[in-house]
């Protein structure tokens, strides 16, 4: 019976799963911590293990939900079986902010339900929610193994689980709009996509899209170009794909796919259900029909969007002196600057001055300044931070200057593996008041510096592989 599971298998289970899915997920989305509630059955307390406090002052929800409201007990009637752990009964995302969740009932574990964080850059949330998904299928199957049996694997499942939560994801969408026959075979079409997405031509790297249709849906598309039946090129030989896509590079025009050959070059027209690949250089997208699902990029699958949410600037800048309204002319302004040199990849430094009065830095002073609420001056704006040296923007919203040089004393909180542009910005924030530098570098994240420190959007979490976690009574955890 699951009332005889020794807690120190139980503790053993939880852990293997919660360092396996945190490690995986930190390696698709970024640093990422897991937790997981559960009872062992319909009459035993709900446990808790979250060793990385994610769920910290979500307390109150939890007590309103799990313990002043006992439904969840009686709500699904499930089977005792341990051999039906495979019969999940799902329950809905709780939709807590800045959370995502999956969990259910089964024959081996009567609840459970998984959680991770929701992170602000995500393409779509389907790939991890079914990581969660696949979480709760571990679970409840090593719940129903015996002790004896346990192999440990759990948490290497997971923590491999990137291609098979996208394609895990793309499954469920094709059978929601296509019904259970499409004939496209997933894990070739992912593999295809990494390896055309290495492989450079005349040392560029690939751009253009890459569209993969049922063969039903064939007639759906508009061809320009259509191969010959016998001269259609395999999709599983790359180099000639990355040769073909030079075709469609800087275009609407798509190349076409059946997941096995390439059938030929269609224009923009969409078929109901397609898979693309949109290759943009070094990254590219996996989009199903019009949404993305995934990113790539280094022969591997992410969830970012490869655009910066700016997440800390907005917080400073809510936690200033300054008018909401000003806050947010100021917030726009920076991300329509941020994105419009990551869109052309190239590096560049703004100067947030949330002064009354522009402070004084070296550099091309512009007079009068440049209302940069004005579209074709912040189009100004745009090409001028592609100059050597930082903008200078004021509380005002207004371009005080360009090519500024920032200047500082060498401090402690250097980080010398960064380079000029980003010590630099440390500096000047270290031995300045009120300076928000936000800097961003054509071959890594966008960063925000504030008083000589680089605001970070996510926790340091010293995740130990191999650590077994305590497990604590949910009743115990929201009274702290």
């Amino acid at each position: 019976m699951v009332s005889e599971i020794p807690y120190s298998f139980l503790k053993r289970c939880a852990s293997d799963i919660l360092n396996g899915l945190s490690d995986g997920l930190s390696h698709f989305s970024g640093t990422s911590r897991a937790a997981v509630i559960f009872a062992l059955g319909p009459d035993k307390p709900l446990m808790l293990c979250d060793p990385q406090k994610l769920l910290k002052g979500h307390e109150p929800v939890f007590k309103a939900l799990y313990l002043d409201d006992q439904k969840w007990r009686h709500d699904v009637s499930v089977s005792s079986d341990k051999r039906r752990f495979a019969e999940i009964h799902a329950v809905k995302d709780l939709g807590l902010a800045g959370l995502l969740s999956n969990g259910g009932y089964s024959g081996s574990l009567f609840f459970q339900r998984w959680f991770t964080e929701h992170h602000p850059d995500l393409c779509s949330t389907g790939p991890t929610e079914r990581w969660l998904e696949h979480a709760v299928w571990r679970f409840s199957h090593d719940m129903a193994n015996e002790k004896e049996l346990y192999t440990g694997i759990s948490g290497y499942f997971l923590r491999e689980y990137a291609t098979h939560a996208v394609r895990d994801h793309i499954v469920d969408e094709m059978n929601r709009l296509l019904g259970w026959d499409s004939l496209i075979r997933i894990y070739p079409v992912l593999d295809a996509v990494l390896r055309i997405s290495e492989t450079r031509e005349e040392g560029l790297w690939p751009e253009g899209q890459l569209l993969f249709v049922d063969p039903s849906m064939v007639h759906c598309l508009q061809f320009l170009v259509k191969f010959e039946d016998k001269e259609r090129p395999q999709l599983a030989n790359n180099k000639h794909v990355r040769k073909l896509l030079l075709a469609v590079d800087n275009s609407s025009r798509r190349l076409v796919s059946d997941g096995r050959f390439i059938l030929g070059i269609c224009d923009a027209t969409l078929p109901p259900f397609s898979i693309r690949a949109d290759f943009k250089g070094r990254h590219g997208f996996l989009k199903v029909n019009k949404n993305k699902v995934c990113s790539f990029a280094d022969g591997r699958f992410g969830s970012t969007t490869f655009q910066a949410k700016l997440v800390q600037l907005e917080e400073l800048l809510l936690e200033s002196a300054l008018e909401k309204a000003d806050c947010y002319f100021l917030f726009k302004i920076a991300v329509s600057l941020v994105h419009h040199a990551q869109l052309r990849k190239h590096g560049c430094t703004i100067v947030l001055d949330l002064n009354q009065e522009p402070i004084h830095i070296s550099g091309q002073k512009i007079v009068p300044s440049l209302d940069l609420r004005r579209p074709h001056t912040l189009n100004l704006a745009k090409s001028l931070a592609k100059v050597d040296g930082a903008l200078h923007i004021g509380s005002d919203q207004h371009l005080h200057g360009f090519a500024c040089l920032l200047d500082g004393r060498s401090f402690a909180g250097e980080d010398l593996a960064r380079g000029a542009r980003y010590n630099s910005a440390l500096r000047f924030t270290a031995e300045h008041a009120n300076i928000i530098v936000v800097v961003v570098s054509s071959d890594r994240p966008v960063s925000v510096i504030y008083q000589g420190v680089e605001e970070q959007g996510t926790c340091n979490i010293d995740f130990q592989s191999n650590c077994i976690f305590p497990l604590e009574p949910l009743e115990e955890w929201v009274k702290h």
